[in-house]
């Protein structure tokens, strides 16, 4: 029998936003290379060369290292996408940390989300 692999959801780690319409989001360009890409629910930097949003990478110097937003929808390539930037309430069992983030990176990541408005349930 085939297996099948169900992705992410958009927005599936979104618990709740902030009211007024659409507060919460900002539409930003997000550079996330070749398939599969990110996944809805990925913690984003923004880079400093640029402006655009990628995954999360506190190793590097290039902007990438400090949090600004969650990606809203899954994104291939460099495509215009929704980021929620402030004032909501997300699932961190659905957040897609770097790779290797044991609970010690989690939590710090969880900090920097905090600071934005973002509260990690």
């Amino acid at each position: 029998m085939a297996q099948l692999n169900e992705n992410r959801g958009t927005a599936n780690f979104l618990v709740s936003e902030a009211n007024g319409m659409y507060r919460s989001r900002d539409v930003g360009t997000v550079a996330a290379g070749a398939a599969p890409g990110l996944q809805p629910g990925t913690i984003l930097g923004k880079l400093d060369s640029g402006g655009n949003y990628v995954a999360y990478d506190p190793a590097v110097t290039t902007g990438a290292e400090d949090i600004a937003g969650i990606l809203f929808e899954a994104a291939v390539g460099t495509v215009k996408r929704t980021i929620i930037t402030r004032d909501c309430e997300v699932n961190g069992a659905h957040l897609v940390y770097q790779a290797g983030a044991n609970d010690a990176a989690k939590a710090t990541a969880n900090a920097a989300l905090k600071a934005l408005g973002i509260i990690v349930r």
